[in-house]
């Protein structure tokens, strides 16, 4: 599924985007960590129809754009070899909390991703953290790993997910917020 530059011209300005054409239902639009915009498209969906749907949403994508440039702290991430030994520490800090509920001890694999800090196979007993952790405060890293431990007991963000969230680590929602304040960027 490779990618195509677009450009397109709105009474806001012209929009630069990614487009990708997938097996899916809908047309997704959504910004990047790195604050490049993204959309993927069904395979009946033409290009000019997936221009439409970006000038339809030109004030949206400026909006929030222009909201990550003014908040964002850029992250550079580091290299894999560099982050697994850190990100692999805020997993053995927060594991403990989950032994109780009986979660396994997953598989830990670090990568770069464009738009999460972390990614959990609850099937496969994985979990993925995003290298750019690595660079920010141990509290966040923290609430990273936790978070996706907790989905090995409830793999959506229902009721259940913000209960036990909430039960071992109360002030989660702070340390999300301070998360908010980066933007991450594709290592060069």
């Amino acid at each position: 599924m490779a990618e195509e530059l677009r450009r397109v011209d709105t009474s806001l300005g012209p929009i630069e985007y990614f487009l990708t054409v997938k097996s899916i239902k809908n047309i997704n639009l959504r910004i990047r960590g790195d604050g490049t915009v993204a959309v993927s498209v069904p395979r009946r969906v033409s290009k000019a129809r997936a221009d439409d749907f970006v000038r339809s949403r030109a004030a949206w994508v400026m909006e929030h754009q222009r909201r990550r440039s003014e908040l964002g702290i850029p992250l550079a991430p580091p290299e894999k070899r560099e982050a697994l030994p850190v990100l692999a520490t805020a997993l053995e800090r927060v594991y403990p909390l989950t032994v109780p509920l009986g979660v396994k001890k997953p598989v830990l694999k670090v990568r770069f991703m464009t738009s999460r800090w972390g990614s959990c196979h609850w099937t496969k007993g994985i979990i993925t953290l995003n290298t750019a952790l690595a660079a920010v405060e141990g509290e966040l890293q923290d609430y990273v790993a936790l978070h996706e431990l907790v989905h090995f007991l409830h793999p959506n963000h229902g009721p259940g997910f913000y209960a036990v969230m909430d039960a071992l680590m109360p002030d989660w929602q702070t340390r999300r917020r301070a998360l908010r304040r980066y933007t991450l960027e594709r290592p060069v």
